[in-house]
């Protein structure tokens, strides 16, 4: 079996939405030296990429169908599948999340809000219903909820991830800034915009 590194899977997102836009063009093929002066990664990088998740070579001077890379990626990422999600913690970035339009396009279902608030219990963002939180194992089950998306301050996080694994939901995206811990068969991954906010400067101001 195939592994992947995080920046490696984290790269193949920019890819498909770079080849997308491509069709949209009428693109039919793509080579490596053009994807690199487009994306900014080194053409061996790119052959890499492509390669660990393609069969098909790349054609000499006219590179790889984008129909094709497009078919390969969305299927590699799950993007054919759906998985169904919550969202816990319903303030300002919650709600932006449940607002958000195309999570549906890359196979991720959002099915509702979930909040200790009793002031936007009961309401509906998005068409999405906002749930209290002792309803959570009972949603979970009814929807076969596979992934909770954690928006709670970050003095919170540790508690709602526990109802989540607790409701029987396997896959938890943290957005609370916080280290947090998961049982062994527990999948999580942390955003952090601290983290990424970092590196965009670090860029912007490297080498004056």
């Amino acid at each position: 079996m195939k592994t992947f590194s995080k920046n490696q899977l984290e790269r193949y997102p920019f890819y498909l939405k770079y080849f997308k836009e491509l069709q949209k063009e009428g693109v039919e093929t793509i080579s490596s030296p053009k994807i690199a002066k487009v994306l900014g990664y080194s053409e061996e990088q790119i052959r890499k990429d492509l390669q660990a998740i393609s069969n098909e070579p790349g054609r000499p001077k006219k590179g790889r169908s984008v129909e094709k890379l497009i078919d390969t990626l969305e299927t590699f990422l799950g993007y054919r599948d759906t998985t169904t999600a919550v969202i816990i913690g319903c303030g300002h970035l919650g709600q932006a999340l449940l607002n958000y339009p195309n999570f549906q396009e890359m196979g991720l279902a959002v099915v509702g809000g979930f909040d200790t608030n009793p002031d936007l219990i009961g309401k509906e963002i998005n068409g999405k219903s906002i749930h209290a939180m002792s309803e959570l194992g009972e949603v979970a089950l009814a929807q076969k909820v596979k992934v909770a998306i954690i928006t709670v301050p970050a003095q919170y996080a540790q508690e709602a991830i526990d109802e989540a694994v607790q409701a029987g939901i396997h896959g938890i995206w943290n957005f609370a800034p916080t280290h947090v811990t998961v049982p062994y068969h527990i999948v999580i991954e942390n955003f952090n915009f601290s983290s990424s906010l970092a590196v965009l400067i670090h860029r912007l101001y490297d080498g004056r």
